[in-house]
């Protein structure tokens, strides 16, 4: 027998390393924080696994169900807002059932470190009648991801995998397994299985009832779902993240782990509940598993101690639970570090003439949503993906022409393709007016710089044929389509007076690579001091390679400095000069 090898992982790569092992061949993927890294590393396998960047989650999630309806065992992962995305493919296949195993990954972020909600992933879940499950560390994210295709197959059943910040991004020990790839499941046309008509789905409902309450009296047994006798004086029902702060707060206390949060194992709930003298109930986010245990008559203490939001912690725990004075000091208080977009963005000069300008911006998910933030202060709104475009369409819906002048959208080359099309294919249809700027930086930015469909390039490294956004912008009937260089500020002035103005959509495509593309060398500015006014306009876009001297001349950093030419193109003194790379 072959011995074991154990190394220590992330959880991002031990969800994807259990998908590995359970012989997934398809994976389909948006990529968003905090779940990006599970089909980066996934990818990395290439015996027989396909995985792919998706347009957005629906299409991910209909990729994945599409590979499972002819047999292969398939996934696909997001963030818990991309499930939102992916809930209208996700209610129907939970009627459908799967045919080889169906796995949907969803990352949640309690503490909001990179999302505009803080939304309960279980919630969705439940809905849907979709069964989760949700490990605790990266040796369950592992075991839980294998076990979840079994399960599914087995039940009939699409599962969901929730993850949070915390596992995606924490470390654990994981022992490896080898790939084993179960043989395809025959295809055998059904359509009153997959075909999702009313007289179908009527039917499936029926059976996924069924499918259910089989599930429910699997809970009960399933080892993943365990009980940890100890002391009876403190019982506590949690699962996920939280057991692990339980354990390290409470470690004499008698604990109920659970594996499967839906459906809840209700006969290992009450047996536990007997026998313990006070149960708390300890779960991040939403009270799932405190209502469902509290309508059943059990007397459970959950969130009347503990919040509704952000991240939880063994002390918190300490003090609601044993009301502990932990006597704690107070974080010293760093410096503040407000958001900002690095220095040579391409966004940042672009939002530097809309402040110009006085222009107001519906904004979108991405780096650019950091527009809404001094200096620039551009951004108005941000909502979710694509909302831009459509936002800017009500508003002129709601307020005329004359009004929405004051007005663009600004969206990302990404997530106009994500969710942007259809909003802009709106305004056509709707025969509105208003100027849609793209900021086409050639990247995902905000997630790491993944490949989309307009770079060029697949998640496998494959090249392939790049989306033309102007052409596809022309298809849809937009007149008037300008691209041009994010640097050009004369010019980028010029172009935006003239598109808000028209009665017309327009859209702009500010076309510059994100400056961390390139890893090269480049070159950079300095500035003559002597020649300084001191009249800070080169400081208005605010980039956070440059600073004020002490005599209130400009200083700019040069390991900061990308030489984007930004802040010399607004220098009318011939202050600030770019210094050629042999000259450093």
């Amino acid at each position: 027998m072959a011995e074991s090898k154990k190394v220590i992982m992330l959880g991002n790569e031990a969800i994807a390393r259990g998908a590995y092992e359970a012989g997934v061949k398809v994976s389909a993927a948006y990529p968003g924080t905090p779940s990006t890294e599970i089909s980066e590393c996934l990818v990395k396998y290439k015996d027989d696994l396909y995985c792919e960047w998706s347009p957005n989650e629906k299409v991910a999630t209909e990729v994945a169900i599409g590979a499972s309806v002819v047999g292969v065992r398939a996934m696909s992962c997001m963030k818990h807002v991309g499930f939102n995305v992916a809930a209208d493919p996700a209610y129907t296949v939970s009627y459908m059932g799967v045919n080889g195993g169906l796995v949907i990954v969803v990352a949640d972020d309690p503490g909001l470190y990179s999302s505009q909600n803080e939304q309960d992933t279980r919630m969705v879940a439940r809905a849907a009648q979709l069964p989760v499950l949700e490990p605790s560390d990266s040796s369950e994210a592992k075991e839980f991801m294998k076990l979840a295709f079994d399960l599914s197959e087995k039940f009939d059943r699409p599962f969901v995998f929730r993850t949070t910040t915390r596992l995606a991004h924490s470390q654990g020990l994981v022992e490896l397994g080898e790939r084993v790839c179960p043989e395809d499941k025959p295809y055998v046309k059904d359509i009153r299985k997959t075909v999702m008509m009313p007289g179908n789905a009527k039917l499936r409902h029926v059976e996924i009832e069924k499918r259910n309450l089989e599930l429910k009296e699997a809970a009960d047994t399933l080892s993943i779902n365990r009980v940890e006798m100890r002391d009876p004086k403190i019982g506590v029902i949690t699962s996920g993240i939280p057991y692990q702060y339980v354990r390290e707060a409470l470690p004499e206390a008698s604990v109920l782990k659970l594996g499967m949060v839906n459906p809840l194992p209700r006969k290992m709930i009450e047996d536990f509940a007997s026998k313990v003298e006070t149960l708390y109930i300890v779960e991040e986010l939403d009270p799932v598993i405190e209502e469902q245990v509290k309508s059943w008559g059990i007397s459970a203490i959950g969130k009347e101690i503990f919040t509704v939001q952000g991240e939880y912690s063994a002390n918190m725990i300490r003090e609601a639970i044993l009301k502990e004075d932990l006597g704690l000091d107070q974080p010293a208080a760093a410096p503040g570090r407000p958001p900002i977009l690095c220095p040579g963005c391409p966004h940042r000069s672009v939002y530097y003439v809309l402040n110009k300008l006085k222009l107001h911006a519906a904004g979108d998910i991405g780096c650019y949503t950091l527009g809404a933030v001094a200096p620039l202060s551009v951004v108005d709104t941000t909502i979710c993906m694509g909302a831009s475009i459509s936002s800017l369409h009500g508003m002129e819906k709601a307020k005329g022409k004359e009004y929405i002048k004051n007005w663009v959208a600004v969206i990302g080359d990404s997530t106009f393709l994500h969710t942007g099309v259809n909003s802009l294919m709106n305004m056509m249809y709707n025969q509105a007016t208003g100027t849609v700027i793209i900021l086409d930086n050639s990247t995902t930015g905000m997630t790491g710089h993944q490949d989309h469909a307009a770079t060029g390039k697949t998640l496998q490294g494959d090249p392939t044929y790049a989306i033309n956004i102007p052409a596809l912008c022309k298809a849809m009937g937009v007149k008037n389509v300008v691209e041009i260089n994010a640097f050009d500020i004369e010019n980028l002035e010029k172009v935006i007076k003239e598109e808000v103005a028209k009665d017309e959509v327009s859209v702009i495509i500010t076309k510059t690579p994100c400056v961390l593309l390139s890893k090269a060398k480049k070159p950079l500015y300095t500035v003559h001091t002597d020649k300084c006014k001191r009249c800070g306009m080169c400081m208005r876009p605010g980039c956070p390679a440059m600073t004020r001297n002490a005599d209130g001349t400009i200083h700019i950093d040069d390991t900061m400095c990308t030489g984007c030419g930004l802040c010399e193109s607004l220098c009318k003194f011939d202050a600030i000069e770019l210094v050629k790379e042999g000259d450093r």
